[in-house]
């Protein structure tokens, strides 16, 4: 009967040594998600400050909950502006935070997903936001910090007036295994360093979101107004330790 009982509270303690095992392993496994989601969160980052230039319309419901799209517009240093689409869920539409006129302070995360348009993939670009937050009048009123992979090979050339431009297209990792492929435009030096990056090479940018109209000529040869929009980049620099950042191209 001893022997029994002693065999018994052995299996007991093994039953339980098991069970703490797996409350461990889960323990670490939450700790490593919620790590994962932080670093997430902080590879895309978009602060704005600008005017409601539209009423907000609906886009599609994502688990119950309804989401909007308008504009907003913002102020350059100079004197033009950039209209730049957002995604504004409904519990953040409440009061007039959002009504066409006034001014708004917002931080989120810049967005891309492919639609079908005339039966051909398009790249959607639209800032998704996630808290309305306060930004005085000294703070610049359009500031995207992303950590991506260059996912294309650098595109360099020159404008018309000699000025050196490379177009980038980096991959931004995002919650739930999807990725956000966000254009780039680097100016200067920066666009003759960036030019011989290779294709996967981890890159840390600082910019601005910026829109421009572009004309688009059809099958029939008539021609389209759009709209493009892309990251404007002030700052690059290497993902690694001890990287060495790109100077600032103003």
């Amino acid at each position: 009967m001893k022997k029994f009982v002693k065999n018994c509270r052995k299996k007991k303690a093994k039953v339980n040594k098991m069970w703490q095992n797996i409350r461990d392993l889960l323990g670490q496994d939450a700790k490593r998600r919620n790590f994962m989601n932080y670093e997430l969160m902080e590879n895309n980052k978009v602060f704005l400050k600008g005017v409601v230039n539209s009423e907000p319309v609906f886009s599609h419901e994502s688990f119950g909950e309804g989401f909007y799209e308008l504009v907003i517009k913002v102020d350059r240093l100079s004197d033009n502006y950039d209209n730049i689409p957002v995604i504004v869920s409904e519990k953040l539409l409440s009061g007039d935070n959002f009504k066409k006129g006034n001014v708004v302070s917002v931080a989120g995360q810049f967005r891309s997903y492919n639609k079908l348009v005339d039966g051909k993939s398009r790249l959607i670009l639209n800032v998704f936001v996630r808290n309305i937050i306060d930004m005085d009048d000294s703070m610049n009123p359009n500031v995207v910090e992303l950590s991506g992979f260059i996912c294309k090979e650098p595109i360099f050339r020159m404008t018309p007036f000699g000025r050196e431009i490379c177009d980038i297209l980096l991959a931004v990792n995002r919650a739930y295994n999807k990725s956000d492929y966000l254009p780039c435009i680097v100016w200067g030096r920066n666009a003759r360093f960036v030019k011989d990056i290779a294709v996967g090479q981890k890159v840390q940018v600082v910019g601005r979101i910026q829109s421009r109209e572009y004309q688009k000529k059809l099958a029939d040869d008539s021609i389209e107004t759009r709209v493009a929009y892309e990251i404007s980049v002030n700052k690059i620099s290497l993902a690694e330790e001890n990287a060495k950042p790109i100077a600032v191209e103003r």
